[in-house]
């Protein structure tokens, strides 16, 4: 091959570790959450003789918000640096995710759709135990979101088991 082309495509190759910094990126994203967290959390415990019940649910449902927005975060920094910029050495280790053993990006694109949807079920209920203060034009436009959030799931993980099935018919045949 080419010394010219050979050198390109591992410059192309190389390329894949600008991603890296995106990936800190997120980590320190995934520090403000824990701040925010703990700021409420905090606020939850000195106010909570004064909170009504409503107000409770809504800081713990913004705090459980505030966790599946990390762990969305998790998903993206572990799976896509694993699936695009370089595998992890975790074999044997007593903490490494289960999911990440069949991590590929049609897996983290169900599991990330799956993730927005549960942040969307959260957004949605707070403005339902909130809904005397809402206008209406806000639910209708939280609901319509969330069905396309669902609806996009839908397809993407049917899209995903067709593209599985192909590969596995596909694998078959040349056996």
């Amino acid at each position: 091959m080419n010394k010219s082309i050979q050198a390109l495509e591992g410059f192309i190759f190389w390329s894949r570790w600008l991603q890296a910094p995106l990936y800190i990126g997120l980590i320190a994203a995934q520090g403000v959450y824990v701040y925010q967290f703990m700021h409420e959390l905090l606020h939850l415990i000195t106010k909570a003789g004064s909170l009504n019940e409503n107000e409770v649910m809504l800081i713990v449902l913004g705090l459980i918000d505030v966790v599946m927005i990390a762990n969305l975060l998790i998903m993206v920094i572990i799976g896509g640096y694993e699936t695009f910029v370089s595998r992890l050495d975790l074999e044997g280790h007593p903490d490494q995710p289960e999911w990440l053993s069949h991590v590929n990006a049609g897996v983290l694109k169900v599991k990330l759709a799956v993730a927005l949807i549960s942040i969307s079920s959260i957004h949605l209920l707070r403005t339902f135990i909130n809904a005397a203060q809402v206008e209406d034009r806000v639910v209708i436009t939280q609901v319509a979101i969330h069905a396309s959030f669902l609806i996009s799931a839908i397809a993407i993980a049917y899209t995903d088991k067709i593209m599985m099935q192909t590969l596995s018919l596909s694998s078959h045949a040349k056996h």
